[in-house]
């Protein structure tokens, strides 16, 4: 299943849900969707999984980033037990950025990734993809 396909399916999801996540913008229109993708390096695919559960997505919140969703793909051809895709959703593009500089800077983060990083980096890949909703779109 290719990184659009899980996000069409999380999209659906959320719309037969009736789910839209919070945000402090009166404005869902504005709001952007970042999708990333994170190639575990070679063992550390659980290590990856324990850090996000554990740190990583409560210091997304405190950073002012939306988690959307969480996903591992299914076929070993498309990075079964080597993958991780999410969406986050954040304000703007700006407010984007502002979030991951200050998530980076965070002392706690630094901390935490020191720690999961003493056997070796637990992330060999990493790409992002900034969108956009349609207007037809269920979630925006």
């Amino acid at each position: 299943m290719s990184r659009f396909a899980i996000l069409g399916a999380a999209v659906a999801a959320f719309a037969l849900l009736g789910i839209a996540p919070g945000r402090t913008s009166p404005n869902l229109n504005d709001r952007v969707f970042e999708m990333r993708t994170y190639h575990a390096a070679p063992g550390k695919f659980e290590a990856m999984h324990k850090r996000f559960r554990d740190h990583t997505v409560a210091l997304f919140k405190k950073h002012g980033m939306t988690s959307i969703g969480y996903w591992v793909p299914q076929d070993e051809k498309d990075g079964k037990g080597k993958t991780l895709v999410y969406v986050l959703a954040h304000e703007s593009r700006e407010a984007a950025k502002k979030s991951w500089a200050a998530f980076s800077a965070d002392p706690e983060w630094n901390r935490v990734k020191s720690e999961s990083e003493k056997d070796g980096k637990l992330v060999d890949k990493v790409e992002s993809v900034y969108l956009d909703p349609t207007d037809y779109s269920p979630i925006k």
